[in-house]
Order: structure tokens, then sequence, then C-alpha cells
């Protein structure tokens, strides 16, 4: 199954996260299909991530599930730009 999630990048405690589309079976930093966009824990704003609404609902609309995180920012991302 194709799933919506992060990947860690970064280096030893100063994390940073892509949001990628990847294969359910894939390592957390392993291969990935496509990047959706990025989340940088360490802001200490509401808007510390960016995502791309139109690819998201596209993968999701192919059958993608994204994790609770990732399903989170985009619900934020969603009211956001309403």
């Amino acid at each position: 199954m194709v799933k919506i999630r992060l990947r860690r990048e970064g280096t030893k405690d100063r994390p940073y996260y892509r949001i990628i589309v990847a294969d359910g079976r894939a390592r957390r930093e392993g291969a990935f299909i496509e990047q959706l966009g990025t989340y940088d824990p360490l802001v200490d704003k509401a808007d510390n991530f960016s995502i791309d609404l139109e690819k998201a609902d596209a993968w999701i609309a192919k059958g993608a599930q994204p994790s609770e995180t990732v399903r989170s920012m985009i619900k934020k991302a969603r009211q956001a730009s309403a």
C-alpha cells in the first residue's frame, strides 16, 4: 500500500522532515515516490510545515493512506487556505 508519511532528515538533535509518498514496505529513510512538502519541528510557529495540497489530494484519490501526523497537517493546511 502507498503511504503519505514523514521521512527524517537532518543531524543528531536537529531533526527535519520531508512529507513523502512511499511504498508502505520501504524504510523510513528509504526510497520514496514523490516529495509533497516539509516539516521543521524546531520552529515554534504554527506554520512550521508546508505541503502541496493538490498533490496530496491526487495521491489520496489514488488510494494513498496518510499517517496520523500527515493527516493532521493536511487538515491544518486546508483550514489555513480557507
